[in-house]
């Protein structure tokens, strides 16, 4: 059994800064040997992806939020991380993480996934 919980979210006006986390625990799996992305669902709108690590470290971004976001993993605390700055409002939206031993990049094809963090910018 996998587990995947997110922590990290919060209210921020825009301009702002958060940092989410992923905990990743369940036996046999870890951070460093699975692929991991982190998505996004605003109300209304379909779950989008925003970052994706494999496990060489290789890094993609969504065009939204390249430059302003930044993903990592801490393979002591087998946690994921996903930086955001200068948050927009648009950015509002329900953060997951997922898992998964195959590679799907950006797309939610995710075996494994978490319960989510909210989100919210102002402007």
């Amino acid at each position: 059994q996998v587990q995947l919980v997110e922590s990290g979210g919060g209210s921020v006006q825009s301009g702002g800064s958060l940092r989410l986390s992923c905990a990743v625990s369940g036996y046999g799996y870890n951070a460093y040997s699975s692929y991991m992305a982190w998505f996004r669902q605003a109300p209304g709108k379909e779950r989008e992806g925003v970052a994706a690590i494999d496990t060489d470290g290789n890094i993609i971004y969504a065009d939204s939020v390249k430059g302003r976001f930044t993903i990592s993993r801490d393979n002591a605390k087998n946690t994921l991380y996903l930086q955001m700055n200068s948050l927009k409002p648009e950015d509002t939206a329900m953060y997951y993480c997922a898992a998964d031993r195959r590679q799907y990049l950006l797309l939610p094809r995710y075996n494994f996934w978490g319960q989510g963090t909210q989100v919210t910018v102002s402007s």
